[in-house]
């Protein structure tokens, strides 16, 4: 079993700054890719920002500048700081991580969710 735990989300006025975290837990013996993806209501979720294990960092255009991805491997743990946050950042963010588990298979994770709303 694996688990994504995210924290961090919650209500902020447009121009303020919010930090994601979600951290990976359970039978795992690597963490690949970690990214955090965004879902408006009415829209299909979007890739935020991808950090894989080799060190590669990719962002989508609409919040380079603005966000910062990072990770921790000993913690299991990807960040997403958020700066400068406009009302269209609103969403719910989920983290996603690849993970090899202990019995060898590699598989997608999702974490539950957690709500940014930004305020104009």
């Amino acid at each position: 079993q694996v688990q994504l735990v995210e924290s961090g989300g919650g209500l902020v006025q447009a121009g303020g700054s919010l930090r994601l975290s979600c951290a990976a837990s359970g039978s795992i013996i690597r963490v690949k890719d970690m990214g955090w993806y965004r879902q408006a209501p009415g829209k299909q979720r979007e890739l935020v920002a991808l950090f894989t294990r080799g060190g590669r960092i990719n962002y989508a255009d609409s919040v380079k500048g603005r966000f910062t991805i990072s990770r921790d491997n000993a913690k299991k743990t990807v960040y997403l700081q958020m700066n400068s946050l406009k009302p269209e950042d609103t969403a719910v963010y989920y983290c996603n991580a690849r993970i090899t588990t202990t019995d060898w298979a590699d598989n997608d994770y999702w974490g539950q969710g957690t709500q940014v709303t930004v305020s104009s």
